[in-house]
């Protein structure tokens, strides 16, 4: 489902040492506004910016609609797909899984294949998953420009972080106007959608 605009919006402004904390969001899931109808490798370097060589040589697994993705130049991005990356994972699986990988055969059953027209590129929505070392890696940038996130994940996680989260968050803003930052962990945002942006300038 696309996100509503017209949902809530917050902005908070904190130290850099704090970002890690909101990465369990990024696993759970979060959408990103982009040009749908493009392949996998456009969507990830000409509109999400990651220098092709970090494509080739970081994500080592990519899941496009639970299916393992073997080209990603032909694998399409549609409005409301889900996409999962993450760099190389850990034992067989991990090499039986990986994009491309010599053992990709083995799972030819399961790979993402195209098999209808692709769509004429137009704005949508696309559902991602980081993982692993990505999340260290390209979390801070995603979180930094803004991300859609299940209200009731963010106020799940608001509500757990302790006294000295919040002695180091400078400030708050929702909807646009700055707000009390104690009051943020008695919001209720569960049945809405968040678009959650973090400053530390």
């Amino acid at each position: 489902m696309p996100p509503d605009l017209s949902a809530t919006q917050l902005c908070l402004y904190l130290e850099e040492s704090s970002i890690p904390i909101f990465f369990r969001l990024l696993q759970q899931g979060f959408g990103v506004k982009v040009q749908t109808g493009r392949s996998v490798k456009s969507f990830l370097c000409d509109q999400i910016g990651l220098d092709p060589e970090y494509v080739v040589n970081r994500i080592k697994a990519l899941f496009l609609d639970g299916k393992p993705v073997d080209d990603i130049n032909s694998a399409t991005i549609r409005d409301g797909s889900t996409l999962a990356i993450s760099a190389a994972l850990p034992g067989l699986a991990g090499r039986v899984l990986r994009t491309g990988g010599r053992f990709a055969s083995m799972r030819s059953t399961i790979s993402h294949r195209e098999r209808t027209a692709s769509e004429r590129p137009k704005e949508g929505v696309v559902s991602m998953k980081l993982f692993n070392l990505l999340l260290k890696e390209m979390g801070p940038t995603f979180l930094k420009n803004g991300v859609w996130i299940e209200g009731k994940d963010l106020e799940d996680l608001i509500k757990r972080q302790p006294d000295d989260f919040w002695a180091g968050c400078k400030k708050a803003s929702l909807d646009g106007k700055e707000v009390d930052l104690k009051g943020l962990s008695g919001l209720k945002w569960k049945d809405r959608e968040v678009f959650l942006q973090l400053r530390t300038d």
